[in-house]
């Protein structure tokens, strides 16, 4: 079969690519960690470097013929550093989970104390929740958000920290929709001797293109996913300043956690950092915070209630509980009128995760499309007429309508990388 296309090879699943890649293109896309990469982007992740095996790093293989693989890693390395201005990086970790473990492993032992946002409030499973094995190796505690406002509580995030003494203090996660004061986080990791990791795989993107404050100079670890923001294939990246945590973290990923990287991952890395490196990238993340406080403004209009009252990045959070409907249903009948979303958990919850009160939503990938402002007014408008319509018990007709405009809008924008 060598040479031979996948449509001959396996038409059934080439079918089902061609069905994704159309899906992808007539969806309004509102997922919060999803993105469109670039055609360059795509073609670095499928190319003859899955074919090699490159344990170790740069200069140190266990394996022959690195020659280009060398090469390769080391220009994803640089570009990372020159990026986010760091001393070190690491473009190996598989994924984010991953690369978070691979700071536990780095700083420390099974059953020491990590501090971390609980994943009700918009905190990440690696942080140390109950399921995962972060939360089952190590002994956890968990810092939420203001009742009253949705915002991360420093007060009580310094006071735990003052009783519990962690060796590891997480900030960032997965459902934040404010600025993460990583000065603050800084200062009470400083107080209790403790190792700061900052979590940017949200806002990494953001970050590289100004539009969010950098975790650099006040982190002593940064971990991140490739993707999401900053629009790079499914790939992860830990960085550092210092000489002693860039070692702790190298000898975490490899040998402690990993094999061999995915060399055409590393490539792919290597060129959404060229691409976010470039002027317009800069434009793309502040047109990004724009979008998400555009669709903030119009659903807040609508009587939305959002948690935290807005937003200062990409994310959106909202209950739906004064509409008088759950995230899923909403979600899903969202997802049928070409809006794709995701139900989620929101702050002090009384539902159950797998059928929460909220749905959660962002703008980078309509923003990769080319969308402003007056896009995420019509956008909130739809998302209003469905969810209305679904509480209500009467939503199909609605819900053809509004997937016949999204077909209508998403036209005019085409996605990129896709054909």
């Amino acid at each position: 079969m060598a040479g031979n296309s996948l449509n001959s090879v396996d038409p059934e699943i080439a079918g089902l690519i061609t069905a994704e890649e159309r899906r992808q293109a007539d969806t309004v896309k509102l997922i919060a960690s999803e993105n469109y990469v670039s055609r360059a982007v795509l073609e670095a992740t499928g190319t003859v470097l899955t074919n090699k095996y490159s344990e170790g790093y740069a200069g140190k293989r266990y394996y022959e013929g690195q020659q280009v693989i060398d090469q390769i890693e080391t220009i994803a390395v640089e570009r990372a550093k020159s990026l986010f201005g760091v001393n070190h990086a690491n473009v190996q970790p598989y994924s984010g989970s991953p690369a978070n473990l691979a700071i536990y492993l780095a700083f420390l032992n099974p059953g020491d104390t990590v501090l971390g946002m609980g994943l009700p409030f918009g905190g990440h499973l690696t942080h140390g929740w109950s399921v995962s094995a972060t939360g089952k190796w190590f002994n956890s505690v968990r810092y939420g958000v203001r009742k009253e406002t949705g915002r991360i509580d420093m007060d009580e995030v310094r006071a735990l920290a003052l009783e519990h003494r962690p060796k590891l203090i997480f900030c960032g996660g997965t459902a934040i929709p404010r600025t993460i004061d990583f000065p603050a986080f800084a200062e009470i990791a400083r107080e209790v001797g403790a190792v700061l990791a900052a979590d940017i795989a949200h806002i990494a993107g953001l970050v590289a293109g100004g539009a969010h404050p950098s975790p650099v100079g006040h982190a002593d670890v940064i971990s991140t996913t490739t993707h999401k923001t900053l629009r790079g294939p499914r790939g992860a990246m830990l960085m550092a300043t210092s000489d002693e945590h860039a070692t702790a973290l190298n000898k975490a990923v490899f040998p402690g956690l990993q094999g061999g990287p995915h060399n055409h991952t590393t490539a792919a890395i290597a060129v959404a950092l060229h691409e976010a490196a470039q002027p317009d990238f800069k434009a793309y993340a502040a047109q990004v915070v724009k979008n998400a406080q555009a669709l903030a403004d119009e659903l807040a209009g609508r009587g939305f209630d959002l948690v935290s009252g807005g937003t200062d990045n990409h994310l959106i959070l909202m209950d739906l509980t004064p509409k008088g409907i759950g995230g899923k249903p909403a979600a899903k009948a969202l997802d049928r009128a070409g809006l794709e979303t995701n139900y989620n958990t929101v702050p002090f919850d009384p539902r159950k995760p797998f059928d929460p009160s909220g749905i959660r939503i962002g703008t980078p990938s309509v923003t990769s499309r080319g969308m402003g402002e007056a896009e995420m007014r019509q956008i909130g408008a739809w998302i209003d007429e469905v969810v209305t319509a679904v509480a209500k018990g009467d939503a199909e007709d609605v819900i053809g309508r509004v997937h016949r405009e999204v077909s209508d809008l998403t036209a005019q924008f085409p996605a990129p990388g896709l054909s």
